[in-house]
């Protein structure tokens, strides 16, 4: 009726309002964080976290990451670290759930991709089993992102045909040692930095050469990026140069051989990129 003062009040009512008084259904959303490097977000990550009521982080998320969330959303770190008190899965589960019953927008922010070993199965079941709406948003994995800014390509056509990415997390069931041994394959361990020596040995004993090509990645995609390169003779000690810097993946493959050629973060366009900035 042309009431603009009376319309702009209704909305700001409206506005101050939480979802859940509206009547709105909640919903999470699992997104992927990228391995460290704020701008290697998706598009429609960014979205979601300036959409987000409640973010629930994982601890390895850069602050970079947690700056594009909207200034008054609630971020609750429910990370996990090995020899550290953890949120158990089951509380972080509860969380969720309890967060979008309220009617609240939920972000499930997770470091790398969800689906690569970050729990984004069990936490879209449990939700699926609550009945509660939920979508998933892909995010660049650690492998892939490390490796590209390390200058190491996983796959490639002279020296590898495929790749594998394992979890080197102790306590579970031993890998098919003998089939990542074999050549023509780039093997990318996950959290690969402590049981380091258990894997060189267990490649080698299972027929990989001493000599083969291996590579520790630590802080990739961050300013702090760390590349140390040796074989699968000497990367356990080589690896105390990395110190305590965590995370590291562990990348074995002639592959690896490429890296001081290809390192373009530090020669040619990279360095050109550094030094303009």
């Amino acid at each position: 009726d042309g009431d603009r003062r009376g319309a702009t009040a209704v909305a700001q009512r409206l506005l101050s309002r939480p979802a859940h008084a509206l009547g709105c259904a909640g919903e999470v959303v699992l997104v992927g964080a990228g391995p460290g490097d704020p701008e290697l977000l998706t598009l429609k990550a960014l979205r979601a976290l300036q959409d987000a009521d409640v973010i629930l982080h994982d601890r390895l998320v850069s602050n970079g990451v947690l700056e594009f969330a909207r200034r008054d959303a609630v971020k609750i770190c429910v990370g996990k670290s090995s020899g550290r008190a953890s949120t158990p899965q089951d509380s972080i589960n509860a969380a969720l759930i309890a967060h979008a019953r309220q009617g609240k927008r939920v972000v499930r922010l997770k470091g790398g991709d969800p689906f690569v070993f970050g729990r984004g199965g069990e936490e879209l079941e449990a939700l699926a089993h609550a009945g509660v709406r939920a979508s998933v948003i892909p995010g660049i994995t650690a492998a892939l992102g490390a490796a590209a800014y390390a200058g190491i390509p996983l796959t490639h056509r002279s020296h590898a045909h495929g790749v594998t990415f394992v979890t080197a997390h102790d306590g579970g069931a031993e890998p098919d040692w003998r089939t990542l041994a074999l050549p023509g394959h780039t093997v990318v361990f996950y959290m690969g930095l402590a049981r380091i020596e258990h894997i060189a040995a267990s490649l080698i004993a299972h027929g990989a050469p001493p000599a083969r090509p291996a590579a520790l990645i630590a802080q990739g995609t961050a300013p702090t990026q760390r590349v140390i390169t040796a074989t699968l003779r000497t990367i356990a000690a080589e690896s105390a140069r990395v110190g305590p810097i965590s995370p590291a993946l562990l990348l074995v493959g002639d592959v690896v051989s490429l890296q001081s050629k290809l390192d373009w973060l530090h020669n040619g366009a990279g360095a050109a990129l550094s030094a303009s900035a």
